[in-house]
């Protein structure tokens, strides 16, 4: 027989602004440059307050709780009509799960960056209103019917496709991540923004339909023994250049149109994008217009003088484009707060650019002993995977992290094995175990420990 688990904790949402001024004065010491001031602004802003209660309440007896005993008008009226809102639009209940700005983030507010709130999401996919942001140029809502994608280089045939064409080829649809290779960017040198929405949020994760794009280079007559790199070019102000090797080309690469079930948002590369599973966010080209095929890599401007690694010992490496396997707590997360002691469901997800993750382990104690999360399923090929541990919360102070493995045996590091290689520098591609503190007021910290 199995027995009940003990009466759950609750998790609250954080007030609306709740850093003080001394606060953010902490927060902007010691960071370093525009970058990391820019984070603190937004968190003065409000830049941390859609945070949702993760775990389940307190139960408790009916007598005297008129929530129960009482019927609400919603119980006595008659609702809206069908098709009030020919667009289902959340609760108005739900407000302040959206995605936020950081002002100030980048020079320019059109290619700055609009961070997903993960503390709030369930399951493994982002709703299409929710994912990530990060532009060049501003995006732009495209004619669909004026937008034309070229294929030409080393094909034998170069070919204009319209987006009438396009989707009248054979399509699949697959779910894939999408993450920013500068997410956690901010935390190489010491802790400098609050919650994970923006320790983490530059990650989504939806299902993509679309053409694979080896089907088109076939079409086209690929010359296979010299075409080695296509060149994808977007049709945005800054015509975003990406180099993607043939091989990976010819893999899991998709022409995009559609996103869970609908068309692509404009912010999303409406009406068509690349999707690179796997690699950093960048080389999924959106308002795809141009793909060309050529013997040598590109070496465009975002993958020569951007989207490169600092090193320790000053040198940049080029090319790196895979997103090395992650995980992240989402809930509880910095700035929410437990308010009473018992069980919790813990809940993150993990991903890895290499392929599926084969196990996430959870520590409550800043590293010191581990347990084994559960996998939720579906577990797929770079995608996000959702993991559940039970807590006992007794409130005492804790140290919450969490540790993914994936498929090749890759293991999460800690940020000082990053540090000894990367130096704290650096930009892109921060895939350290994140730590969470709990206090014995059942606040969570964002904190780092080596």
């Amino acid at each position: 027989m199995m027995r009940p688990p003990p009466r759950p904790a609750r998790i609250t949402r954080a007030p609306e602004n709740f850093l003080s001024a001394a606060d953010i004065r902490d927060v902007q010491a010691g960071r370093r440059g525009f970058l990391a001031q820019a984070f603190a602004a937004a968190v003065a802003l409000g830049g941390a307050t859609a945070v949702r209660a993760a775990a389940g309440t307190a139960t408790g007896t009916a007598a005297g709780d008129p929530a129960i005993l009482e019927l609400p008008p919603w119980s006595t009226t008659l609702g809206h009509p069908v098709a009030a809102r020919p667009y289902g639009q959340p609760s108005v209940h739900e407000k302040n799960l959206v995605r936020r700005e950081s002002p100030g983030l980048t020079r320019v507010n059109a290619a700055s960056v609009s961070f997903a709130p993960l503390q709030g999401l369930f399951g493994i996919i982002t709703p299409s209103g929710l994912h990530f942001e990060r532009h060049h140029q501003g995006w732009q809502d495209i004619d669909p019917t004026r937008h034309r994608l070229m294929v030409e280089g080393l094909v034998r045939t170069p070919t204009v496709y319209t987006m009438e064409d396009l989707m009248r080829l054979p399509s699949v649809s697959r779910i894939h991540f999408i993450e920013c290779g500068a997410n956690s960017g901010m935390e190489w040198a010491n802790v400098a923004v609050p919650t994970v929405q923006y320790t983490h949020g530059m990650l989504s994760c939806s299902e993509f339909t679309g053409v694979p794009l080896s089907l088109l280079l076939d079409q086209c007559g690929l010359d296979r023994k010299r075409g080695r790199y296509v060149l994808a070019e977007g049709a945005d102000g800054a015509s975003l250049t990406r180099t993607i090797a043939m091989d990976r080309a010819l893999d899991d690469v998709l022409v995009a149109y559609g996103q869970n079930g609908e068309m692509l948002r404009p912010e999303n590369g409406y009406p068509l994008r690349l999707v690179v599973p796997g690699v950093q966010g960048v080389s999924s080209v959106k308002w795809l217009r141009r793909l060309k095929v050529g013997d040598q890599p590109f070496n465009t401007r975002e993958e020569t003088i951007h989207y490169v690694d600092l090193m320790k010992d000053g040198m940049l490496r080029q090319y790196t484009s895979i997103q090395e396997c992650k995980s992240v707590i989402t809930s509880p997360s910095g700035g929410q707060v437990i308010v009473d002691q018992g069980f919790l469901n813990v809940t993150g997800l993990a991903w890895s650019g290499r392929g599926k993750v084969k196990r996430v382990d959870v520590s409550f104690d800043g590293g010191r002993n581990w347990k084994t999360a559960r996998l939720e399923t579906p577990v797929l090929s770079k995608a996000l995977t959702r993991f559940n541990i039970d807590w006992v919360w007794n409130g005492q102070p804790a140290i919450l992290q969490s540790r993914a493995m994936d498929e090749t045996g890759y293991v999460q590091p800690r940020m000082m094995q990053l540090r000894e290689v990367r130096g704290t520098r650096s930009i892109y591609h921060n895939n350290a175990i994140q730590s969470w503190q709990v206090t014995a007021a059942g606040d969570v910290n964002n904190v780092q420990v080596d």
